[in-house]
């Protein structure tokens, strides 16, 4: 992306609130640089699902190695690879800082599948490393504490949703995003901008707590997920999230008819109606 540096992208959207506490005290006039990024990951104590303290270091040229390659290297090595002023791996990083065991577990997962990849000698990834890059690019975690708006989120239900059920929301679905991709668009929204979901029950004590405690809980349950290889093994297992109908995360969605457009607030496909 383009976009010059700004420090306060997080200001930017709603959508930003799990990267405000790590993304404060960045520099103001320059690109957060890997020594500043892996500095706030010892700081945290950060590890990988290896045991090894994470670092930030700068891309290499492409290897045809297969431990010098991304994933593999995050796992192998603690490190994680970024372009110089480049949105998109900033706010990879700010995640890893974020959302530290669910990273790591999804790399020990596209580490094992990419293992195996090799070991078959197979060129194209599998569904399983197409559910986990979708989830790891444009993941949402939606917290639900009342099933029955889980259920119109799962339907499609967006106007009941977002609308007519908008006052039952707070205290109740809260949506928190993953996906370092999905960050990144998040700079410049636009109407059609869509994640994809994770929905986890919570009672309704979750949504008193503070943001860090949300977080936290958020981490721990994601990793867990993530290490069990019987999640995130096909795409459709993860809900669509049309973010900008989220209420307050755009100004436009304050009126009722922004969601009738159905370009956007899609309907449930028939095939997966009939389930």
């Amino acid at each position: 992306m383009s976009m010059p540096w700004t420090a306060d992208f997080a200001a930017r959207c709603a959508a930003f609130a799990p990267l405000c506490a790590v993304a404060d005290g960045l520099a103001v006039s320059t690109w957060p640089d890997c020594r500043v990024l892996t500095e706030r990951a010892a700081a945290r104590a950060l590890r990988n699902s290896n045991g090894l303290a994470l670092r930030f270091v700068a891309q290499s040229v492409l290897q045809s190695d297969f431990a010098e390659k991304y994933e593999p290297r995050i796992y192998l090595r603690g490190e994680v690879q970024m372009r110089e002023n480049n949105w998109h791996d900033l706010f990879n990083a700010l995640v890893w800082l974020t959302f530290p065991r669910a990273k790591a577990a999804l790399n020990a997962r596209h580490y094992r599948a990419q293992c195996a990849q090799q070991a078959l000698g197979a060129v194209n990834r599998g569904p399983q490393q197409d559910a986990l890059t979708l989830f790891d690019e444009g993941g949402v975690v939606v917290m639900s504490a009342q099933p029955a708006l889980a259920r119109l989120l799962r339907e499609h239900a967006w106007k009941m949703l977002f609308w007519e059920q908008r006052a039952a929301l707070a205290g109740a679905l809260g949506f928190f995003v993953f996906g370092h991709a999905l960050y990144e668009k998040a700079l410049q929204p636009y109407t059609g901008m869509t994640g994809r979901g994770v929905i986890l029950a919570c009672d309704a004590a979750f949504f008193d707590l503070p943001l860090a405690l949300q977080l936290e809980e958020i981490d721990g349950r994601l990793a867990d997920i993530l290490h069990n290889t019987d999640r995130f093994t096909a795409t459709h297992e993860l809900a669509a999230v049309p973010l900008l109908g989220v209420p307050g995360w755009c100004a436009e969605n304050a009126v009722e008819g922004y969601y009738d457009n159905r370009s956007y607030f899609r309907p449930l496909p028939l095939s997966r109606s009939l389930r």
